[in-house]
């Protein structure tokens, strides 16, 4: 097992990360506060892993509540069904939440937790890829709205993320390559030893060699955690983990919650900021077609879907966290691991690349 710190001062926690972790009572135990414990999954990881997560915290007061599976239910509606759960049951201001899932279930969980009596302890036991190496890290949480993507939320950091890449056996493989996009996402914007590393690994992750996943995910946590130490809030540096997000997030918007993953929609608006990087003359052509090629290696896809139209998406983008004074700051590529935030382009390029994307 490895163990990864991020870094907060009296909010710090303990990123866990190895094979067989999900049933060792010990690792948990230190990081719950009370004595009640309601671990919150979904309807497809409910049958895989709910059972043996619940042994972690035996000797404690235990529930479970499950969610609809899927993006589209990323809602208040069934938000609620956490709030219903913990009241309905009574469970106290000491109560420890669990999120046992995806990133869906990570936000939601610990968006309850920021919410329930003003804020109650919680952990995180990603099993998805993309939640192992991006959402259960970092204390973003939160629920969409129909008019923009993560809209409502409040920044809440977990007591320790468990990490059980023994998960991803279970995980199909087009999840396996959403979560990819996140990873590729760290290489692009400040590591480029590691994109380096993902062309020549490419197939060993897709086959689920267990070493090169290892390795994946610690060096993505490792990557996110120390930009989160520096800039908890995103008020400046921690923005640049947003890498094709303003995109993405639009894409999900307009073409629909569940129709196409996050992780899929990222990858696209990473190629989109490739494009309006290699427009503004920052990065070559060639940079352009190797980033597109690693994508198009992980089953990602790289183009806009044809049901979404250049203004429609220039709209969308427009009701994204990183709008300020009416400018859409985009994060953009000066160079391949090397990563910049900016409101200071000619919007002409910017509809070029979705017209042309």
């Amino acid at each position: 097992m490895k163990t990864l710190k991020v870094d907060l001062g009296a909010r710090s926690y303990p990123i866990y990360i190895g094979q067989a972790l999900l049933g060792q009572a010990s690792l948990v135990a230190r990081h719950v506060k009370g004595q009640q414990v309601l671990v919150v999954s979904n309807e497809t990881v409910e049958k895989w892993y709910l059972e043996k997560t619940l042994t972690m915290f035996r000797e404690f007061q235990t529930a479970s509540v499950i969610l609809i599976d899927g993006e589209e239910y990323k809602n208040l509606e069934e938000l609620n069904k956490i709030f219903d759960a913990l009241l309905s049951q009574h469970f106290n201001r000491q109560t420890t939440l669990v999120a046992l899932g995806g990133g869906v279930v990570g936000d939601m969980t610990g968006f309850a937790a920021a919410c329930y009596q003003r804020g109650v302890p919680f952990i995180q036991i990603p099993t998805t890829l993309l939640a192992q190496v991006d959402s259960s890290v970092g204390g973003k949480t939160g629920v969409n709205h129909t008019l923009g993507k993560n809209m409502i939320g409040a920044f809440h950091q977990p007591q320790c993320v468990v990490i059980d890449i023994d998960t991803l056996q279970t995980l199909d493989d087009r999840q396996l390559s959403a979560g990819l996009a996140e990873v590729i996402k760290y290489g692009l914007i400040n590591d480029l030893e590691f994109f380096d590393w993902l062309e020549n690994n490419a197939d060993a992750l897709l086959a689920r060699e267990s070493q090169a996943l290892s390795f994946a995910i610690a060096r993505s946590c490792q990557d996110k955690a120390k930009i989160v130490a520096e800039d908890e809030r995103e008020s400046g540096r921690r923005a640049l983990l947003n890498l094709g997000h303003t995109f993405g997030h639009a894409i999900e918007t307009g073409f629909g919650y569940g129709r196409i993953l996050h992780g899929e929609a990222v990858a696209i608006g990473m190629c989109l900021a490739a494009q309006m990087s290699a427009r503004l003359g920052w990065i070559s052509d060639a940079d352009v077609s190797r980033i597109t090629a690693l994508i198009e290696k992980m089953a990602l896809p790289t183009q806009i879907p044809k049901e979404l139209k250049a203004e429609q998406m220039l709209k969308l983008m427009q009701v994204d966290k990183k709008v300020l004074a009416g400018k859409i700051r985009l994060v953009l590529l000066q160079d391949i691991g090397n990563a910049v935030i900016t409101d200071q382009y000619d919007p002409k390029l910017l509809m070029q690349t979705l017209v042309n994307g």
